[in-house]
């Protein structure tokens, strides 16, 4: 007998990219940054106390919120601390979306999306990308025929690493009747210039996710927070997130990679001279590439390959080298690759140059 709620029976759950244990794979599949966490957050680890582990930390994350406020500059009350990015995803759809009503999303996208409404057994509301993977012109506007209250919005984009402007953010923040969650989990690889915090203040209805995960080399952490206006922030913060979300090891390591701005600059401009490298060069052997302003690109195999993108996965897979694959109508002709150390990056390409000649 099952006793699951009927929803979460018919579900299916959230799909990871493949997490090897053999440490001589080439992970170029889940996006992590392929450099090591600032210093600051190493020493910040040996500091880490027994007192420290043994009483129950911070509420609010103090430290890290702390720090991301002065990195922002917003208040406090502006600001929230979760456990990783996606809990704050959850946390928006259980706040601001009835049980039963729409949430609005760009497709194709973020695959926990839709896996996250099913468990709220909320309909997802999806608007299909235009072939350069820009968003329609009436976006806004069918989410709000659709009655949607939260609209959720990768940017950049994944998979495709498109990057929308902060005027675009603005633009579709004005017109959404409801809530605009925007996802900045890869926007610390984009040029730098960018940057959406400020529309806070112009738009009642727009909150910004940001993690460690990615720019600053902290997927093991699990810490990720959420920047808004304090309405949308305090529900949040004081009512539906869990208590002591975060621990007291991600308070101290978050506090310390938010205060080494150098290190992490460093590590970003380090992808963005690699990932210029290798977009040219698979363009060089074919493959048709969108502009990325994330740590990865989207690279369709092209027809005179003579293999599928499935046949190279597995390729490269059998060489050691993870890369990743969706099997999805608008996907299932392209790798989707995570821009990995200049070495990383070179057994890539040269695998690739090896399967597609052989």
């Amino acid at each position: 007998m099952s006793y699951q709620r009927d929803n979460v029976r018919r579900m299916a759950g959230y799909t990871p990219g493949e997490q090897p244990t053999d440490t001589g794979v080439i992970k170029l599949n889940t996006n992590e940054n392929p450099w090591p966490p600032s210093p600051a957050v190493m020493s910040a680890l040996t500091a880490i106390t027994a007192e420290a582990l043994r009483r129950y930390p911070s509420p609010t994350a103090a430290s890290f919120l702390a720090e991301a406020a002065r990195l922002h500059g917003v208040g406090a009350d502006q600001l929230v601390a979760t456990n990783g990015g996606d809990e704050l995803l959850r946390l928006a759809i259980t706040t601001f979306v009835p049980p039963g009503a729409p949430i609005g999303v760009a497709e194709p996208s973020y695959s926990l999306y839709p896996v996250l409404a099913a468990i709220h057994d909320s309909p997802v509301q999806t608007v299909e990308l235009e072939t350069d993977w820009s968003l329609p012109a009436d976006f806004a506007s069918r989410m709000n025929a659709a009655g949607v209250p939260l609209t959720l919005l990768v940017n950049p984009h994944a998979p495709s690493g498109r990057l929308l402007d902060a005027d675009a953010i603005g633009a579709i923040a004005a017109a959404l009747d409801g809530v605009l969650l925007v996802d900045e989990a890869y926007v610390d690889f984009t040029d730098p210039g960018h940057d959406v915090v400020g529309l806070i203040q112009r738009h009642d209805n727009l909150m910004i996710l940001r993690t460690l995960s990615k720019g600053y080399s902290l997927a093991g952490l699990r810490l990720g927070y959420g920047i808004g206006p304090s309405a949308l922030i305090e529900p949040i913060a004081r009512k539906t997130r869990d208590s002591y979300s975060v621990d007291a090891v991600a308070d101290a390591l978050g506090a310390a990679a938010l205060g080494d701005q150098p290190a992490a600059q460093a590590s970003w401009e380090a992808v963005r001279e690699e990932r210029t490298r290798v977009i040219d060069a698979l363009r060089g052997r074919g493959f048709a590439i969108p502009d990325s302003q994330a740590n990865f690109c989207l690279a369709r195999v092209p027809n005179r390959a003579g293999r599928s993108a499935e046949a190279l996965y597995r390729g490269l897979k059998d060489r050691g080298i993870l890369v990743r694959h969706f099997a999805t109508p608008r996907l299932a002709d392209c790798l989707r690759i995570t821009i990995g150390t200049p070495e990383q990056n070179n057994a890539l390409l040269s695998s690739l140059d090896a399967l597609l000649t052989g």
